[in-house]
């Protein structure tokens, strides 16, 4: 019998195999300093594009008061224990509540966290017998919520309607054979990688076709799209046909937690059946008073929403402008695609940080295929027009160097902490 540990040590994934010559700065790096536009890496100032502080909440002055206080009164351990038994506030409902309407829904549940709460929502809405039809560019998190699905499951090309159609038919052709069971449908608001938004009103209008409930995974949406920030259904104008909305705070909020939303009986029903929630500590009372001041700067406060957008759009157009392929994104999620292998991206990452004080994530194999680069920018409300253009500017330089050839290199460089 094999040791499960000699396994690891011997392959440690697609990733870890770099990890010594990368911890601690393509993976894993330690950014220091007031979260910002501008943040310290390695002791030097950067102007940073990798934080999902879409709307520059996480050093707001009323929600940094807010937090504040709120840890002061009640501390970090109230309440003590899971909501079921005794972990529940008047708070905790309030923030449920104000959710619920914020986007448009009967009723709320509030989750610890993104990840694991769309995970544990997913095993506690469909069984044995139900059929979930998703998009293939689905989350992590969600993937990882259908590896538990003990039914069937039948994924559709990226926001390829006409797939999405055959598949449903399949759904509904197993669903008839069963003579039992259901089917949801799963998608994306705006999907975090390449940001193009998920067709929610296309896929809505196949119920007319086939029935089922629609589930809308909107973490980038939240905050960011729509008329009043309510998110990627409001945009489109079928926020109506979401059945169940779910978001994450980590995006535009700037913090922690989760909610699912839609009818009151079926979220009453996931409140008394979603494990995550049942069994683990209740979301200290800091996080949910916190996001109660975060989510009223996001009714009162549009300017937010305003200024990111201008921000966003100025980094987008530059860099089409520049000739850089920025995808199909139509959302602030901003990616700029190019060519090259881990060694030459890790190589342009390293230059752009240490001359031109530019910290942003890459994506490479083997998240993408071989062969291709993502830079992956978050715009936010706290960003400057100069710090846009500094950026513009370092972006055609090293992409001038990539194409020439500058950045081939047999390994990636060692700048790993030691």
């Amino acid at each position: 019998m094999a040791d499960i540990f000699e396994r690891l040590i011997k392959n440690y994934g697609p990733i870890g195999q770099h990890r010594e010559r990368a911890h601690g700065y393509f993976a894993f790096p330690k950014l220091e300093g007031e979260i910002s536009s501008k943040m310290k890496f390695r002791g030097q100032e950067m102007i940073v594009w990798s934080l999902n502080n879409y709307l520059g909440l996480a050093n707001h002055p009323e929600v940094r008061k807010a937090d504040a206080d709120a840890s002061a009164q009640y501390g970090l351990a109230l309440p003590m224990g899971a909501r079921m038994m005794s972990g529940n506030s008047d708070l905790h409902e309030q923030l449920e509540k104000e959710l619920a309407e914020f986007v448009y829904k009967e009723d709320s549940i509030l989750m610890n966290y993104g990840y694991q709460g769309i995970m544990s929502a997913i095993d506690a809405i469909c069984g044995r017998h139900d059929v979930v039809v998703y998009d293939a560019e689905c989350h992590a998190c969600i993937i990882d919520g259908l590896r538990m699905l003990p039914g069937h499951r039948f994924v559709f090309k990226h926001n390829d309607i006409e797939d999405c159609e055959k598949q449903l038919h399949r759904a509904q052709a197993l669903v008839d054979k069963q003579q039992t069971g259901g089917i949801l449908v799963i998608t994306e608001g705006v999907f975090g990688m390449a940001g193009d938004q998920g067709k929610l009103k296309e896929v809505a209008a196949l119920k007319a076709k086939v029935p089922f409930r629609l589930l809308v995974d909107d973490a980038h949406g939240f905050g960011t799209l729509g008329k009043t920030g309510a998110g990627a259904g409001e945009e489109q104008g079928c926020q109506d046909d979401i059945d169940l909305y779910f978001s994450t705070f980590a995006k535009s909020m700037a913090s922690i937690g989760a909610f699912m939303a839609g009818p009151r009986t079926i979220i009453d029903y996931i409140r008394y059946n979603i494990r995550s929630q049942i069994f683990a500590k209740s979301l200290p009372m800091p996080f949910v008073v916190g996001n109660l001041k975060r989510l009223e700067l996001l009714r009162t406060q549009p300017i937010l929403k305003d200024t990111l957008w201008k921000n966003a759009l100025a980094l987008q157009n530059g860099l089409s402008a520049r000739g850089f392929d920025i995808g199909k994104t139509d959302s602030v999620v901003t990616p700029v695609y190019m060519k090259g292998g881990v060694e030459e991206a890790t190589a342009m990452v390293m230059d752009i940080r240490e001359n031109y004080k530019i910290f942003c994530s890459i994506v490479v194999y083997p998240v993408i295929p071989k062969g291709h680069i993502i830079y992956r920018l978050i715009p936010t409300a706290v960003h400057t027009q100069e710090e846009i253009d500094l950026t513009l500017k370092a972006f055609s330089e090293t992409k001038a160097k990539l194409d020439a050839g500058a950045y081939k290199a047999s390994e990636i460089p060692d700048m790993a902490n030691k």
